[in-house]
């Protein structure tokens, strides 16, 4: 019992360690995407819960708005956007249907409504 104890507790802290390193990689990156200009939004690639979590608390402390889109699980993504280009209800929803956001296209179906 002690040694899958000890077993445990090296898992664990590998664990850890882990997650430390991949805020520590997430902070990097959203802070290359604050400085890059021209880039409004940045999309992540696929992520675990766990990670996506850390993604999103990473961008709230930066001042950043972050959701997830994405249906099951394994294909989960996070979108992380910069305050002033927050997205609208209508650039969400297409994210929700798996489609690129278009703003002329948007326009253009505001004005056939």
């Amino acid at each position: 019992p002690a040694e899958q104890a000890a077993r445990m507790k090296k898992l664990q802290e590998q664990d850890k360690r882990q997650k430390v390193e991949f805020r520590k990689r997430m902070e990097q990156e959203v802070s290359q995407f604050i400085q890059a200009t021209g880039e409004p939004r940045r999309r992540f690639q696929p992520m675990n819960k766990i990670e996506r979590s850390i993604l999103h608390d990473v961008a709230e402390v930066a001042g950043l708005t972050s959701f997830s889109f994405g249906d099951d699980e394994d294909s989960r993504y996070v979108m992380v956007f910069k305050k002033e280009f927050a997205p609208s209800d209508e650039e969400l929803e297409a994210y929700r249907r798996g489609e690129e956001w278009d703003p002329a296209r948007a326009e253009e179906r505001r004005r056939l409504r």
